[in-house]
This record gives C-alpha cells, sequence and structure tokens, in this order.
C-alpha cells in the first residue's frame, strides 16, 4: 500500500469518533420530518421494483433465468441487481456532493476532509446491508436458503463500498472546482445504469455475440465484461439467486478496479483539498 494512503487511513482512524458522529448525522437526516421515516429505504426499491417487473417482465415479456432449486421470479431476480445499484450510484452520488454541501462546516474548523465523503458512504451502506438483510429473509420466505452465502455476499458488498469510496473521493473534490461535474455524472450514470444486467439478464448479451453481431472487431460479451458493475450484480445475483459461486474472473476484475480506483480517489483527493475552504 502507498505511503500516503496508508497516512490518510491513520489519519481516518485516528478520527474514528468523529466519523461515527458524521455517519450518525447522516443515518438521521435521510428521512427526518418524514412520516414513514425509515420504511422509505424499503418502499422506493420496492415500488421500483414492481414498475420494472410490470414493464419488463408482463409487458416486455424478458425471462429470468432459472435460478436455484427451479426458481424463476424477476422480482427477485431485479431485486439483487437493482439494491446493488441504487448502493453505488447513491453512494456516489451522495459522496460527490459531501463537500459542497458541508461547505460551512469546512471553512469553520479543521478536519479531515475526507471524513464527510467517508461517512456519506458509509450511511449509504447501513441502508444497503438492511436493504440485503430484507432481501435475504424473502428468499427465505420463499424457500431459497442464502444463509450459507451470506460471509461471502457481505465480502463482495464491502469491496462495492471501497469502489463506490474510490469514486466519490474523486468526484468530491473535483466537484468544488467544476460544478457541472453533478450534472454529467448524473447523465453517465443513467446510461452506466442500462449498460449492467439489472433489468435484464446477461444472457440476453451473451445472446448478441451469438447473433454475429460485433463492435469494433471485438466480441460484445467481451467489450461488455470489462464493466466492473457486472461483476458486482453477478456475483450477488449468482450466489442469492442462482445459488452458486460467483465465477472468478470478473471478480479479480472488480478487485483490481477497486484497488486503483481507491488510490486514484485518494491521490486526486490529497492534491486537491488544500483550496477547498477558498473555493468553497
Amino acid at each position: 500500500m502507498p505511503l500516503g494512503l496508508i497516512a490518510d487511513t491513520r489519519e481516518v482512524v485516528a478520527s474514528r469518533e468523529l466519523l461515527v458522529n458524521l455517519v450518525r448525522r447522516e443515518l438521521r437526516s435521510k428521512y427526518k420530518g418524514t412520516a414513514l421515516g425509515w420504511a422509505w429505504s424499503l418502499i422506493n426499491p420496492l415500488a421500483t421494483t414492481a414498475i420494472f417487473t410490470v414493464v419488463f417482465s408482463t409487458v416486455m415479456r424478458v425471462e429470468p433465468p432459472i435460478g436455484v432449486d427451479g426458481l424463476h421470479n424477476y422480482s427477485l431476480f431485479l431485486l439483487c441487481g437493482l439494491l446493488t445499484w441504487n448502493f453505488m450510484a447513491g453512494a456516489v452520488q451522495g459522496g460527490m456532493g459531501a463537500l459542497v454541501g458541508n461547505g460551512n462546516l469546512i471553512k469553520k474548523t479543521y478536519f479531515p476532509r475526507r471524513l464527510l465523503v467517508i461517512a456519506t458512504v458509509v450511511a449509504a451502506f447501513v441502508s444497503y446491508a438492511i436493504e440485503m438483510a430484507v432481501l435475504s429473509a424473502i428468499f427465505l420466505v420463499v424457500g431459497v436458503n442464502v444463509l450459507p452465502w451470506l460471509p461471502l455476499v457481505l465480502v463482495v458488498m464491502v469491496l462495492l463500498a471501497f469502489f463506490a469510496l474510490g469514486f466519490a473521493l474523486m468526484l468530491s473534490v473535483v466537484n468544488v472546482y467544476f460544478r457541472d461535474m453533478a450534472h454529467f455524472v448524473a447523465l453517465f450514470m443513467q446510461i452506466w445504469f442500462y449498460a449492467t444486467p439489472i433489468i435484464y439478464p446477461i444472457t440476453l448479451i451473451e445472446g448478441i455475440e451469438n447473433g454475429d453481431s460485433w463492435a469494433g472487431g471485438y466480441p460484445v460479451t467481451e467489450i461488455y465484461s470489462l464493466n466492473p458493475m457486472v461483476g458486482f450484480v453477478e456475483s450477488i445475483r449468482d450466489m442469492f439467486y442462482a445459488g452458486h459461486l460467483p465465477h472468478w474472473q470478473p471478480l479479480v476484475l472488480c478487485v483490481v478496479v477497486t484497488v486503483v480506483l481507491l488510490f486514484l480517489g485518494n491521490r486526486v483527493f490529497g492534491r486537491l483539498e488544500t483550496r477547498l475552504a477558498e473555493e468553497l
């Protein structure tokens, strides 16, 4: 691990009490003033799942693959990917606005600025963990035992959190100097969502390749698999929905991309954080 990243990690660990308080603030403010409170963290993905199920499963007739023990349920297939995507997108976009949204706090006192971004990602991860726990309970109710997969699923979830953190660190500090960044990222997220097998099975992409459709001289699936979110979504879906170990190649790509992204994100943050107070 590079020395700069080690020093920054030690600084964060030394400020862990402040980090815990920032995470608590994020969690308390998320649904502050609403009647249903934390229930919205479950209502929102379930409502989205219901809409997508009607549109893509009922109207467009998108067929999910056959899962473990003959499971054939589009809603459960969708939730495995949708909850994972929602966490990543929410953590990245929320972390991106963490510095701008706390400009007054940054101007008043010194503290490790990256704590604001980390707190946003951690708070999003807490919501993600609760949602995945509920999803696990739903699988158990329908007769699919996902309990043996929970430790490995948790490892993939934590890896995804570091992936999102690397992105958020980089984008948060760039967003201070270039405020249009938030709009570009929002547009990119929409494209990225449909470039990830969330509402459709990855077998559809493999079917395009089998139909002799090529892009730039390379197989479609080869290009498609370069998207690291494919590895994250498919790994969780493999364990929960299909009931088998995820393929190792996409996971290796996820690990490599996460390490590189976390290093670059922290490096860019360290380079640009010196003038945050003046810019804000």
